[in-house]
């Protein structure tokens, strides 16, 4: 709920309570009139009332106070100003109050032996039944106002909640991309450091100029690696550095995470197209976070369904799309629903589009198409 709708919500009772207040006002004189009571006397006790009803600061005790005194001392002519008082202080949760303020007036009025008394025998019966009703009326609305409020806190801590791990799932997913790329990109500038490194050390056989170079390009890469691994290594689950292994890359095929899928007893059938070397190293991640993606959830929630894989890495985009048929939902996994949004989150870095929902038939479709990077006219890409 908005603050513009909240305020609008709480704007039309306040209205509604002036309304009621000034009609019960007016009317006090003009029932006073017909019963030959003391007009300006009714008149401004009813208009005192009603001032202390409608000031905030007033509502209590004063103007409780003031209306059973008044109610008391003229009776029925002043008793819808004091179901007014006493369905504000049920809606309030003073219903104790309420209930003390409706015997303090109805017993006061018994000492009171005028026209306008309460015990008459045309009134006795609207004098007991109007308190009841406006104290039973303002506990249900007032217990109802505090459920509504209740209910909309929660839901917008669940919101907030939700927000946030949809946020956490989006950093956990840049996270493993800058993990990923750490490791990508770390496999290549070593890979360059020890080329150039080899050919330093034939100097003896190359021009003086090739020579510097080379030496220079070999010094920028391993200090270009030494950053890489200070900016992104504290990316990694320290899998690295207690194996005490070097970095090796983490990219795998589509094809290794469909046979291990296959060897545990998913039916998948897969239709490749083009080279995995067609597409950047980025598309290649994606489509393999994607696929695994979609084999755990068809796992989870479709066992025993048959799956489809259809990857093409050719240009102009990286398209993959999984599709599965209904099957049984396995009891004994637990599911974040949070990993399409961190999929969502890694295609549209990618500048791609990611679509993932019933396909008809009972049919669950995920599939993704991420263009590749434009192409110069000399083949680099820009």
């Amino acid at each position: 709920m908005t603050r513009v709708s909240k305020e609008e919500s709480l704007r039309w009772p306040a209205y509604g309570r002036v309304a009621l207040v000034v009609v019960c006002v007016l009317a006090a004189p003009l029932n006073a009139a017909a019963v030959e009571a003391p007009l300006i006397t009714v008149a401004t006790t009813a208009a005192v009332s009603g001032v202390c009803l409608l000031v905030p600061q007033l509502r209590w005790p004063v103007a409780p106070a003031v209306v059973t005194i008044a109610t008391a001392w003229w009776g029925w002519l002043l008793l819808p100003l004091l179901a007014v008082a006493l369905f504000s202080l049920a809606v309030d949760r003073r219903a104790r109050a309420a209930v003390g303020c409706a015997v303090a007036a109805l017993g006061g009025n018994l000492l009171t032996y005028r026209v306008t008394s309460l015990w008459t025998v045309q009134s006795y019966a609207f004098a007991l039944l109007l308190p009841v009703l406006a104290i039973v009326i303002g506990l249900w609305l007032g217990n109802r106002r505090r459920l509504l409020q209740a209910l909309t806190a929660d839901v917008q801590h669940l919101r907030i909640e939700a927000d946030l791990r949809e946020e956490a799932a989006r950093a956990a997913e840049r996270s493993r991309i800058a993990a990923e790329m750490h490791d990508v990109l770390a496999h290549r500038l070593s890979l360059i450091a020890l080329h150039t490194g080899v050919l330093v050390t034939k100097g003896d056989t190359l021009p003086v100029t090739i020579a510097e170079r080379l030496g220079l390009l070999r010094g920028t890469s391993v200090e270009a690696l030494g950053d890489l691994r200070d900016v992104l290594g504290a990316l990694h689950d320290g899998r690295g550095a207690e194996s005490g292994s070097g970095l090796a890359p983490v990219i795998r095929e589509v094809r290794e995470l469909v046979d291990e899928a296959c060897a545990a007893g998913q039916q998948i059938e897969m239709i490749a197209e083009g080279h995995p070397s067609q597409a950047p190293t980025t598309h290649r991640l994606a489509v393999y976070r994607l696929v695994q993606e979609a084999l755990t959830n068809a796992r989870k929630h479709a066992d025993g369904a048959q799956v489809a894989v259809r990857v093409d890495y050719r240009p102009p985009a990286t398209v993959v799309e999984v599709t599965n048929t209904s099957g049984a939902s396995r009891s004994d996994t637990v599911d974040s629903g949070y990993g399409l949004i961190g999929l969502r989150e890694r295609v549209s870095t990618l500048g791609g589009h990611l679509d993932a929902g019933p396909a008809g038939a009972g049919t669950w479709r995920l599939a993704a198409r991420i263009p590749h990077p434009s192409t110069g006219q000399n083949g680099t890409r820009t």
